[in-house]
């Protein structure tokens, strides 16, 4: 088995998650060592303020994506350094970058990550592979999501109908069937509507075990009114981002509703919006699978689980970590999978996934010596 590192930041932008991953044949993946990396408050409330913009300046950008990129080397190093490893003892380092806008049906389609990888692999002496998404969209795919191909390989269990849900800034399932045919898209928003409410109301950067929203009611005439959305009624592949589910957003679909409901309400109903479209993509086959697995930020969401639960009354929902890899490990994990995948000249992507025409290599590699 060799060691690969995968570095994860999402949509809700707290910080990087170093995944340190030991790998044998691509299904053996065995999670070592995990470092979280804080993102400095100034470099934190930049990338918020870029990612509200439609428009960035060549100097705003690049300066963001050197920040970022360093960031991204020290999460690596620091995992490195405590588990005393040289450079020579990692393989292999899959960086999935700071996603400042996925935008899968612009014309031209493109997904911006930032997260200078030449710095990655200066800063640590690591072969390390970047810009996994722009492979699957250049063959027509939606670059996202990426994680799926290593929820099956981890995950899937023969003869067992399960799912791996994903709840970080943007929800996303993978679905396993026992016949093996992989299935998976975004949902739609997770954390980060709650993230964004709670943080204006209550001055929390989130909403610890959904305790706030335990305090409110449902306001069915709101969340009906969020779940119209075109994108909820959409058949896969799709994928979405913060950049559709907005602050603006919020506020144009909740309308006066969102503007005289008590907020705890409203945080209570954003929990149920979360709930309520994954468990639509989840039950979209025609049935709900027999186990869920969950992982994420939140995952740590009781209050979320709970409400997912009474979606689901048929359905098993437990945590990753019931299965080997705590839940905020997974995505990390996932990218130095994808790493293994790509320095052994292997594809990444699942077109059954993200609507490639073909599976493809994807990332490019920046040599580390």
């Amino acid at each position: 088995m060799a060691y690969y590192i995968g570095l994860m930041s999402g949509t809700s932008r707290d910080g990087i998650d170093a995944v340190l991953t030991a790998i044998g044949d691509g299904r053996d993946a065995r999670v070592i060592a995990h470092h979280h990396r804080a993102y400095p408050a100034s470099l934190a409330t930049d990338l918020a303020a870029a990612v509200e913009q439609s428009e960035l300046s060549a100097v705003t950008a690049g300066t963001l994506d050197a920040r970022v990129g360093e960031q991204f080397a020290r999460a690596a190093t620091d995992l490195l350094r405590s588990e005393r490893l040289s450079p020579g003892d990692v393989r292999g380092i899959g960086s999935h970058g700071q996603t400042l806008h996925h935008a899968p049906d612009a014309e031209p389609a493109f997904s911006w990550q930032i997260g200078d990888p030449f710095r990655i692999a200066e800063r640590t002496g690591v072969d390390t592979v970047a810009m996994f998404r722009q492979r699957d969209i250049a063959a027509g795919g939606e670059g996202a999501p990426l994680a799926c191909g290593f929820h099956a390989a981890r995950f899937a269990q023969p003869g067992h109908d399960r799912a791996v849900v994903n709840i970080g800034g943007i929800s996303n399932v993978t679905r396993l069937p026992p016949d093996g045919e992989v299935s998976g898209h975004d949902c739609g928003p997770g954390n980060t509507l709650l993230d964004h409410w709670v943080r204006h109301h209550r001055g929390c950067e989130y909403d610890a075990d959904g305790a706030w929203a335990r305090t409110g009611q449902v306001r069915p005439e709101l969340l009906q009114a969020l779940l119209a959305d075109p994108y909820f009624q959409r058949t896969p592949p799709k994928s979405t981002g913060p950049e559709h589910f907005s602050p603006a957003w919020l506020a144009a679909r909740g309308g006066q509703t969102l503007a005289t409901a008590k907020p705890a309400d409203v945080q209570a109903t954003l929990a149920e919006l979360t709930a309520h479209a994954i468990a639509r993509e989840l039950v979209r086959p025609g049935n709900a699978p027999e186990d869920v697995l969950i992982c994420g930020g939140g995952a740590r969401n009781r209050f979320l689980l709970e409400r997912l639960a009474a979606a689901l009354p048929q359905t098993r929902i437990e945590l990753t970590d019931a299965s080997g890899i705590p839940a905020e490990q997974v995505e990390g994990a996932a990218f130095a999978w994808l790493a293994f995948r790509t320095l052994h000249h292997q594809s990444g992507n699942l077109p059954a996934v993200t609507g490639a025409r073909g599976p493809r290599i994807l990332g490019c590699v920046i040599p580390g010596g």
